[in-house]
């Protein structure tokens, strides 16, 4: 029997590699940093807490002392920088040169294991210090934002109307004897970013390599005008005939109906319930692939990024689907406005999260990737058959008419509602094509003909990993206010229809009141629970029968876009302002809505083919 090796190897770990591994630098992945990755990690690991107090400290050393003691510390610091960077390579007397990949490992290897404890402590204490710091420095700004005038103040300010209501009394009405209406133009911007920044934003950095630099922000902009003047049209349409004091119409529905009579509310009920209950179900795909795209890039980091790291959706779409029926109970609109709060702050997080990569790609790269004429295919009718799904895909992350009306219906008055919208759909288009712009075309440069469909799950990112996390779970922190925006006109509408084909209904009409522990009271409503909690099933299961992200975005984008964004918006705008037929103003509506339409019915065969090649390949 032979004798048992003794392991004799240093701190680090030395491994045999190939001498192609030898070549990428004595590992199995290569180091792609260069001197502006470096240069950003550097400047985000410098400039931190310590900047808010620089000037107290040149206060308390005055104008000669103070900067010349900074002066001393910049200095000092690029004297010990100099002669840390020179550790970075070890002199190992068997294994030669080897990496140090840390400042405690340096220390054992030049200066002995006795004094890397010492440093240990200090570097550990130091480490932790800052964290606390960075605490306190936190809750400082937070506390100070509310008398900023950035942002953030519109949409954390909406939280106290939220609780109006509540605080208003029974004794508060509007108009049509509901309870009065309380929102406001940054509680409407925030429900509108919330509906719109959602799961199709993760797929433009794909169709603008579809449809290349030229093609590609021409369609995000002409989708962004489209989608303004649509909710511009609408909004005037919220009240019957006189948009300051007419009748209001709650719903999209209700103004179909008062406009364009009963068959063709038949029609716009069914595609407006198709395209919610879709975008549901696409909601429920995204979630699990970013649940899924966490477990992964912690897998790719620790195993290396040709590991396997295959991970199933269903486990996390049935997760998600659990999350749901809790987020249900949540009555109506009128009190989710909080929810649209933390939607709205994740949307942004994690679009300037893609942005920034993207940016940081492009940077180390060198230089632009792409081309005019977007992704090669191998023939023609390939190419425009993804060119017909990018556009279907572009079509989706806008617009957001089938749940306007419901959103102005949650509008205080004065001012009058329709001003109101029209004002809060800038705000939020013009936030939300910056953003479009910016993450299309940044991910399309980073990745080129290389750019994955969704580019945060799509892995063109592996590092850092943690980063990737936090982007996913601010994805999926959305998308659970994101369902339940899209979900809630469905509910409001069951929950109606059903009170009046059942008024004597105990099932339908009696609320019970549950009081839990450290919890504030809420009514259940059995019918409530039953028709809600099969609904969040019904999306599950479709989602994992057919879990094909870029293809249900297409189809659904093309199923809304025109119908209901377009043609039934202008046809209740005719009736609403008594346009004459071959007017000018008629004639143009009239050569908008068909250009519209010929972009759906490209969107839409696209994208069907596409779910028919995936089903069947």
């Amino acid at each position: 029997m032979g004798e048992e090796e003794t392991d004799h190897s240093p701190l680090i770990q030395i491994q045999a590699f190939s001498s192609r591994d030898v070549l990428l630098g004595e590992g199995p992945l290569r180091r792609r940093g260069n001197v502006w990755s470096a240069v950003a990690h550097i400047i985000a690991g410098v400039i931190g807490a310590g900047v808010l107090s620089l000037a107290w400290s040149v206060a308390q050393l005055g104008w000669v002392a103070g900067p010349l003691t900074m002066i001393l510390f910049a200095v000092t610091t690029v004297v010990s920088t100099y002669l840390l960077s020179d550790c970075y390579r070890f002199p190992h007397s068997e294994h030669g040169n080897i990496k140090c990949p840390s400042y405690v490992d340096a220390v054992n290897l030049y200066l002995g294991e006795m004094k890397q404890k010492v440093c240990g402590i200090l570097v550990h204490a130091s480490l932790y210090g800052a964290t606390t710091a960075y605490v306190i420095t936190s809750a400082t700004s937070i506390s100070s934002i509310e008398n900023s005038l950035g942002p953030l103040e519109i949409m954390l300010a909406i939280i106290e109307s939220s609780l109006q209501i509540t605080r208003s009394g029974t004794g508060a009405y509007d108009d049509d004897g509901r309870a009065k209406r309380t929102g406001t133009l940054r509680s409407a911007v925030a429900h509108i970013i919330t509906a719109i920044i959602g799961a199709g934003v993760l797929s433009l950095a794909w169709s603008t390599s579809q449809l290349g630099w030229i093609a590609g922000p021409v369609v995000l902009l002409f989708c962004a005008i489209v989608t303004y003047i649509s909710s511009f049209l609408l909004s005037d349409c919220y009240r019957t005939l006189e948009p300051v004091t007419g009748k209001r119409n709650y719903s999209y529905m209700d103004a179909v109906r008062i406009y364009l009579g009963t068959k063709r509310t038949w029609l716009a009920g069914f595609l407006q319930y198709l395209s919610l209950y879709g975008t549901s179900t696409a909601y429920v795909i995204t979630t699990a692939t970013c649940l899924r795209a966490i477990l992964r890039s912690n897998c790719y980091h620790k195993e290396g990024h040709q590991a396997p790291c295959k991970y199933g959706d269903n486990v996390y779409m049935i997760m998600f689907g659990l999350v749901q029926v809790v987020m249900s109970f949540i009555p109506d609109l009128h009190n989710m406005a909080w929810v649209s709060v933390v939607a709205a702050l994740m949307s942004f997080t994690y679009s300037s999260i893609g942005l920034g990569l993207g940016l940081a790609t492009v940077i180390e790269n060198g230089r632009i990737m792409g081309s005019v004429t977007g992704v090669p295919a191998s023939n023609i009718a390939d190419k425009l058959w993804l060119v017909f799904q990018a556009l279907g895909d572009v079509a989706f992350a806008y617009p957001y008419t089938v749940i306007l009306l419901e959103i102005q219906d949650t509008l205080e008055s004065p001012p009058p509602e329709n001003k109101t919208m029209k004002k809060a759909s800038m705000i939020a288009i013009l936030i939300t094509t910056f953003f479009y712009l910016c993450c299309a075309c940044f991910g399309y440069a980073a990745f080129g003909n290389q750019t994955p469909g969704n580019l945060l799950t799509g892995f063109g990112f592996y590092e850092p990993y943690w980063l990737i996390d936090f982007a996913n779970a601010c994805i999926v922190l959305h998308l659970v206010g994101g369902y339940q925006i899209y979900s809630q006109p469905i509910y409001s509408a069951a929950d109606r229809w059903c009170s009046r084909k059942y008024p004597n209904s105990g099932f339908v009409n009696n609320f019970y009141q549950l009081k839990l522990p450290l919890l504030p009271a809420f009514q259940l409503n059995m019918f409530r629970i039953c028709f809600r909690t099969t609904y969040v099933i019904s999306t599950t299961g479709l989602a994992i029968l057919f879990p094909y992200f870029n293809q249900v975005l297409g189809i659904l984008g093309a199923i809304s876009f025109w119908p209901l964004a377009i043609y039934f918006p202008v046809e209740m705008y005719f009736v609403q302002k008594k346009i004459e037929a071959w007017s000018s103003k008629w004639i143009v509506l009239r050569t908008f809505s068909f250009v519209c339409f010929i972009v759906s019915v490209l969107g839409l065969v696209g994208s069907l083919e596409g779910i028919i090649s995936q089903k069947l390949g």
